[in-house]
Formats: C-alpha cells, structure tokens, sequence
C-alpha cells in the first residue's frame, strides 16, 4: 500500500505545486478558455479563464505512477501509461485547435473518433493478448458469465473510451464537478484494485497488475485533488479536453484491466447521467421539438432552475459519492463476500 500512497502524494504534490507556475505561463500567453454564449449567463464571467490544466493532470499522473508502479515495460502499466498519454495528446490537439482558430468547437468529431479507436484497438489488443485479460463480460465479476464477446469485446473496449471519455467532457462544465467526481470513482478504484491484489486467491479470474491498477488509480486520485485545489469554484484555472479526455480514457483503461466494465457503469453513475441527459435532449427535441430539460448536460438544468453553481456542484457531489458508494457495495458482496 506505501507504493499506492507515494503515488498519490508525488502526484498530488507535483500538480499542486507547478499549476501556479503553469497558470502564470498560460496567462502570459492569453491561453483562455472560449465560452458557449448559448449557456448560463454567470459563465460569461469565466471568458479568458486559463485552460489546458489537464496537462499538468496528465504529467503529474504519470510522474507518481512511474516512480512507483511495479512493472511498465511489461506489466499493464504499459496500458495504463499508453492510454492517459493517447487520449490527452487527443485532448490537447482539440484544445489547441479551439485556441488556435478562437472557438468553442476543436477537432472534427470523425477524427476524434478515428483516434479513440486506435487508442481502443491498441489497448483491447494489449489487455486480451498480453494481459491475461478475457472477452467474457461478467455481471459486476461473479463466476457467472452473461457472455463471451470473442472478437466483440473489441468493440466493448472502443464504446468504454468514447463513452466515458465524452461522458467526462460534459461533466467538465461546472468548476470542480468532473475532477471531484473522478477523486471519488478512483478512491474506490484504488480499494478494487488493491483488494484484488491481496485476495487474488479467492477471485474466479485473476487480475493482472493489480497492484499498478491500484498504484495509478492512486496517482489520477492525487493528480485531481492538486487540480481541484486551483478548480475549485471560482476556478483558476480549466482542465480542458487535454484533461477530460484524459481521466475518461484512464476510468475506462482501469475497468477494462480489472475486469469490472460493467461496474464502472454504477461508479461513474454521474458521468453516465450527464450523457444521458444530452442524448435525450438531442433525441427528445428532434421527436417533438420540445427540450426536455432547461439545457442540458444535467448541471446546467439545475442551475437554469436557480440554484447556484457551487450548491449545483455540491448536490452532485453527493449524487456522485451515492453512486460509488452503491458500486464498491456491489464489489464488496461479489468479490469479497462471495469468496
């Protein structure tokens, strides 16, 4: 657990103190974030606010996960490594795109995809092959099976990183929302993973690299405390698509590794129903022209009602932690309680 714990404190200790450094930077720059006009009129105020933190988020992650995972070269570290640096440098071609042509839209959604899956194939490819990593889909990892995917789980891995790393970019519309919400799904990463690692025994499919799953959950749990310090209403500073891609891809690599894909989908519950609420939007308002929440992601409906952004980002907080605590219960009755 000492490696899982200096993980988390390099990393917290490297973005809280270089972001001053970098903020000054960007600022010297006029490296501000554009905002929607179309949104909440209070969101004006945060036009020039300096963006792109998530590259500090991707480097002081990776910083504490280095200097203390077990095995990189060989071990699922490779994975974990490939994928945070993949979908940030994808992250901050979006960024700088937006920055470079003054607007609020970056790359072309073809070529994000086009990216995500590549990033997707290499780590199916990587987890399956290499990893020990199987195609069967478990019901939140139980010895029973709902299905083997065979060739499929390829395509599980793909809508995993596009899901939630979209899924995280919408969060990322209210200061300290998404890196909060990620502090509180990788604590309970860093208790599956490290769980996993000392009862290995008793798991009906042995997880690989436990031990650096734990390590780097610590290291992105670190990396976003250090963010929030300076994100924190009213924020210093935005993580931007460099980090939101980032974290989404890095959740998604976590559950893939640890065999909890579905899990994941009850830790991340406000990430989900952040994307559920633009999908019903889009679809709602295309079948009868009429929205069914004020504006959505779901954030910005509750702060049209009237409530301010910090009890918006607090209630969701909360929502957040209902979720994780929900799915580390599911974990704790099917992994430990089973055994």
């Amino acid at each position: 657990m000492y490696r899982v714990m200096g993980a988390l404190l390099i990393s917290l200790l490297v973005c809280i103190f270089g972001m001053p450094v970098f903020i000054g930077w960007l600022r010297r720059r006029g490296i501000g974030q554009y905002i929607r006009e179309d949104g909440p009129r209070a969101h004006l105020a945060k036009e020039g606010t300096p963006t792109m933190g998530g590259v500090l988020i991707v480097i002081s992650t990776l910083a504490g996960f280095l200097l203390m995972a077990v095995r990189l070269a060989s071990g699922t570290g490779f994975a974990l490594g490939l994928v945070i640096l993949g979908c940030g440098l994808l992250g901050f071609a979006d960024d700088y795109t937006k920055l470079r042509y003054a607007r609020s839209l970056g790359l072309r959604v073809r070529s994000k995809l086009f990216w995500q899956l590549l990033i997707s194939i290499a780590l199916a490819y990587l987890a399956t092959e290499h990893f020990g990593v199987d195609t069967k889909l478990y019901f939140f990892r139980t010895q029973t099976v709902l299905c083997d995917l065979g060739p499929l789980y390829y395509l599980l891995v793909f809508l995993l990183i596009i899901g939630f790393s979209n899924a995280v970019n919408l969060t990322d519309g209210l200061d300290g929302l998404a890196s909060g919400t990620t502090i509180l799904v990788m604590t309970a990463y860093v208790l599956i993973a490290f769980t996993q690692f000392r009862n290995h025994q008793f798991l009906y499919h042995h997880v690989q690299g436990s031990l650096d799953i734990a390590i780097f959950a610590g290291a992105m749990m670190g990396s976003c405390v250090g963010f929030l310090w300076w994100n924190a209403p009213p924020a210093k500073i935005f993580m931007g698509d460099t980090g939101s891609l980032a974290l989404g891809g890095s959740l998604a690599t976590v559950a893939v590794l640890s065999k909890t894909e579905l899990l994941l989908l009850v830790l991340g519950g406000l990430f989900v129903l952040e994307a559920i609420s633009v999908i019903l939007q889009v679809l709602g308002y295309k079948a009868t022209r009429r929205r069914i929440f004020r504006m959505a992601p779901l954030h910005h409906h509750f702060e049209l009602k009237g409530w301010s952004e910090v009890t918006t980002l607090i209630r969701l907080w909360i929502v957040a932690g209902f979720f994780v605590g929900i799915g580390f219960l599911f974990f704790y009755i099917n992994y430990v309680g089973g055994k």
